[in-house]
């Protein structure tokens, strides 16, 4: 598709959007069957012709949890917002993205990511106790150029879709809008812990159309505010009011430990960030990253057995929340297991190293040096790509976590760097603490897995075997 009937089909599909969205406010049903006929048009084969009818059918039903979900979207959120989201997120990243993306696989022979999670700064206006960003050190940045770069050459890619962590990315918040504003056919979302969330950064939120956040949270204010410093918790609750009133799209990203993983997947936590505006929350297995990582925080494999079947019942239709739920770790069985390493989303930290994940610290280019191309081929990256997925059972993704002889392995085929600057860790080390872990889980993993068989759906981006 070329640069000009790119941009016809945009401003088609914009168009059209738009048409939708104020027949929406007269015909709420027909309006929605509307945009799934859009989507179809447009986007085709990305799905599959019996999605495109569950959805129909779906509509139909008023009583349905997703249909009410829908409908609460278009009522609070900011219209502009939802245009920009449907625009950017689905047209640009999820269609024309897509089907740049794979081409760009076969032309480079390589992973090429959907997404990429970006460390602006490494600087927080917080000291959380076990942070991994911490690692890093707190004075390293990508500059305004280095962070525009990225995004121009991953557009070329097919990339339109952008996130941000750090230290705390809204150190950064102006260079974070004035991206927004200059890529304003990208999707962006930061991963932050609120505090800096004001009226001001709303309406310029209101005003780009194309950010969203997603607001750490550990639990009740006893436990927060324990690990995040005294008043950190009323603070969030203030930030999410004013997004909620701002109608933006906004949910939470939850680590999950040994320590509060029945309280921040409780009925009444739950019920409490709904209440607040919160369309989404993100969980993340705590990682034992980090030369004085916890390993008491740890799930158990009854905790992790206990969070694989609970988020499945917050996301279910009949008896779940008003929220969707994902679990970085858990649902690697919808994705075909891990997705880093460029597969589908690759991370760049403040010093500029690319590394497969944001979780694995060694890398063996920087953005810097390297063009974002020779960095998604980086020995490392292919490593990935080669042995991907690393475990037939998706419930066991991770090269680290579950499957840690791999990760070592690879990065000493591929001689791939520490990239902590503070307190370099050895793979050995780092792998060394997961090992229990992944011979203990391992045995729940395969009774679930063989319990609830799932092949990968979808397109495969990892090499065949």
């Amino acid at each position: 598709m070329g640069t000009l009937t790119h941009k016809a089909a945009r401003a088609a599909y914009g168009t059209a959007i738009d048409a939708v969205l104020k027949h929406v406010k007269k015909d709420r049903e027909k309006g929605l069957l509307e945009l799934v006929d859009l989507t179809e048009k447009y986007m085709g084969d990305n799905f599959q012709k019996e999605n495109y009818e569950a959805t129909r059918k779906m509509i139909q039903d008023p009583d349905n949890k997703w249909v009410k979900y829908v409908n609460h979207m278009i009522d609070e959120l900011d219209p502009y917002v939802i245009r920009q989201t449907a625009l950017n997120l689905g047209y640009e990243a999820a269609f024309y993205g897509t089907k740049t993306i794979r081409e760009m696989r076969k032309k480079y022979d390589c992973n090429i990511p959907w997404l990429i999670l970006m460390d602006p700064t490494s600087a927080c206006n917080l000291h959380c106790t076990g942070c991994w960003a911490a690692e890093y050190g707190n004075r390293l940045n990508l500059t305004y150029n280095d962070l525009d770069s990225v995004i121009t050459q991953g557009k070329e890619l097919g990339i339109y879709f952008y996130m941000y962590t750090g230290g705390e990315p809204l150190v950064r918040k102006d260079d974070i809008i004035k991206l927004c504003k200059k890529h304003n056919d990208c999707a962006f979302h930061a991963f932050t812990n609120g505090t800096l969330v004001d009226e001001a950064f709303c309406e310029q939120m209101k005003e780009v159309g194309n950010l969203s956040l997603s607001i750490s949270l550990e639990g009740f204010e006893e436990v927060n505010d324990l690990r995040r410093g005294a008043g950190v918790y009323e603070k969030v609750l203030h930030a999410m009011d004013l997004l909620k009133a701002s109608g933006q799209i906004f949910g939470t990203s939850i680590c999950y430990t040994s320590k509060n993983i029945e309280t921040v997947t409780s009925d009444e936590f739950l019920d409490m960030i709904i209440e607040k505006g919160c369309r989404f929350t993100w969980y993340f297995h705590y990682m034992p990253v980090g030369n004085d990582a916890a390993l008491e925080l740890l799930p158990t494999k009854e905790q992790r057995e206990y969070m694989y079947h609970r988020v499945r019942k917050i996301r279910s239709t009949n008896g779940g929340k008003p929220i969707f739920a994902m679990d970085f770790q858990n649902d690697g069985e919808f994705v075909g297991g891990c997705i880093a390493g460029g597969r589908n989303y690759c991370h760049i930290n403040p010093n500029g190293d690319v590394e497969p994940c944001v979780f694995i610290h060694y890398s063996g280019a920087n953005i810097k040096e390297v063009s974002l191309l020779e960095a998604l081929r980086q020995p490392l990256f292919m490593a990935y790509r080669d042995h991907q997925p690393f475990n037939c059972n998706h419930l066991k993704p991770c090269p680290m976590l579950e499957n840690p002889e791999l990760l070592q392995q690879m990065v000493h085929e591929t001689g791939a760097k520490s990239t902590d600057l503070q307190s370099p860790e050895t793979v050995e080390h780092l792998c060394g603490k997961c090992h229990t872990y992944a011979k203990c889980w391992s045995e729940c993993a395969d009774k679930l897995w063989s319990e609830h068989p799932r092949e990968a759906k979808g397109y495969q981006n990892y090499k065949q075997k």
